[in-house]
């Protein structure tokens, strides 16, 4: 594997070629690698819970009200987990301190409807304050279908809008045949210290997805895209991909990433799809954000915080969390939100950790 690729490390890509599935799988059970990251979770519960929605997707920012704002992706109950593909909308909630409750402010994205690129959806929030502005990243879709996703960003000067909505997709897939030709999606954002706007984002190639050789449909890999300035152009890096777990064999992939930089290091966490579970997520740092250490584990299944009734039949994803987004206190992360399946309603919330 060339240094334009993930590089997991030697003695792990020698048993990733040597081992079958299940004893690998068990290596890995046996001797988990829990990161520092872990180590500092506590969990508080869920919030944000609504009785005819789904919620998913929970993006946190303190305010200069001193208030906590989470904008996050909500659909009606009745259309069922897969109702964020074609009937999700981007909603705002506000509350005194992290660990809530919370208070529905306002919708503040819903799909446009025919002709427009997000016609469909509006889902992936990631809300960030840049050079004086909120800057919020988001993927939509024209046609309620995975092969329209791109991604945009709304803008605005204060967090309870109004939104400048763009007209245009931020960033578009690759060309045909690449990696990346199917989608972008997942936005996640950091202003590098040198300056430059980067822009993560998750996508797979068509032939994978439309005849996929394994159960879980193509093979996500995370790439970068850089601007100059907030709003683009963004141009992707020349070795994309900067994360890819293709080389380990059992389609190994990753999603949800959130990258951030502290203490001079970039980090990232992302939902574990195969490395060391699929309920598990996973911790990666750096030191330039394209060349990426060994994963280790972020966070586990939903079953090592907390005690949970037995899983309804209609929820597929039960037990473990997605969507991983921190928020941040006087340039710290403190506390970190998810999203789950579960809850009272038997629908999804967010689910709170605090990082102590």
């Amino acid at each position: 594997m060339n240094r334009r690729q993930f590089i997991i490390g030697n003695s792990l890509a020698a048993l990733a070629l040597c081992l079958p599935f299940s004893v690998k799988g068990n290596i890995f059970m046996d001797d988990p690698k829990l990161s520092d990251f872990e180590k500092r979770l506590r969990p508080v519960g869920r919030a944000l819970e609504f009785e005819d929605y789904y919620v998913w997707c929970n993006s946190p920012i303190e305010g200069p009200d001193g208030k906590i704002h989470v904008f996050f992706s909500r659909w009606p109950k009745a259309k069922g987990m897969s109702g964020w593909i074609n009937s999700s909308e981007i909603a705002h909630a506000v509350a005194n301190n992290p660990e809530g409750p919370y208070e529905y402010i306002s919708t503040i994205l819903a799909p446009r409807g025919e002709g427009f690129w997000d016609a469909t959806t509006c889902h992936n929030p990631s809300i960030h304050f840049v050079d004086g502005k909120y800057a919020l990243f988001f993927m939509g879709n024209s046609n309620g279908k995975m092969n329209t996703k791109r991604i945009g960003l709304a803008t605005s000067d204060s967090l309870y809008g109004p939104w400048e909505r763009p007209d245009q997709p931020l960033l578009l897939p690759g060309k045909q045949g690449s990696w990346d030709d199917l989608l972008t999606t997942n936005p996640s954002f950091l202003k590098h210290p040198n300056g430059e706007y980067w822009l993560y984002y998750k996508s797979l190639d068509t032939e994978n997805y439309e005849h996929p050789k394994f159960p879980v449909k193509g093979n996500r890999k995370y790439g970068l895209a850089i601007a100059k300035s907030l709003h683009g152009p963004y141009e992707k890096y020349e070795h994309n991909p900067v994360i890819d777990f293709s080389k380990l064999g059992d389609n190994k992939q990753c999603e949800d990433a959130f990258v951030w930089y502290e203490n001079k290091k970039f980090k990232m966490l992302a939902r574990d799809m195969g490395v060391f579970g699929i309920d598990y997520g996973l911790y990666m740092d750096s030191d330039d954000g394209k060349h990426w250490s060994n994963p280790q584990i972020a966070y586990q299944p939903l079953s090592k915080y907390i005690n949970q009734p037995e899983a309804p039949k209609h929820l597929n994803r039960y037990g473990r969390v997605e969507r991983p987004q921190l928020l941040f206190q006087n340039g710290k992360p403190t506390y970190l939100f998810t999203a789950s399946q579960g809850g009272k309603y038997e629908t999804a919330s967010a689910f709170i950790f605090k990082i102590v």
